[in-house]
């Protein structure tokens, strides 16, 4: 059997690191794979918080880009600029704000809170008094 490409003209010391050396990274990388594996199988497949924000920022703006569209869409319609445009900027952050309500209530009902977090008086508390 023929030496590795890199180890040709080394000395018999050297080869034996350099194959030390390339069983250690073999077992690092396969280690790495376990554990990569096992950290996916064991993520939740609930939104991370970065996920969440971004996602009622976006249901908030876009009621409020849609509303002050139809505003300006009927403005030029009916000729009454800036009334209808105001009007429906007013009904598209009240838009946005149900919308970010729903979800998050959505999101909340989804994802269970953690194991051991207080979740203020239970009615057995208030039956202590």
């Amino acid at each position: 059997m023929s030496d590795p490409q890199e180890t040709k003209g080394l000395p018999d010391s050297a080869k034996g690191v350099t194959r030390d050396l390339a069983s250690r990274i073999a077992s690092a990388k396969r280690d790495r794979a376990i554990e990569d594996n096992r950290a996916s199988r064991d993520a939740s497949p609930e939104m991370s918080g970065m996920a969440r924000g971004m996602r009622i920022g976006t249901e908030f703006i876009a009621a409020i880009l849609v509303g002050a569209g139809f505003g300006y869409l009927i403005d030029l319609g009916l000729g009454t600029s800036p009334w209808f445009l105001l009007i429906m900027l007013v009904v598209g952050f009240a838009a946005g704000i149900l919308n970010v309500t729903r979800v998050v209530a959505q999101m909340n009902a989804a994802s269970p809170p953690p194991p051991g977090s207080d979740m203020g008086p239970d009615e057995e508390d208030e039956d202590d008094k």
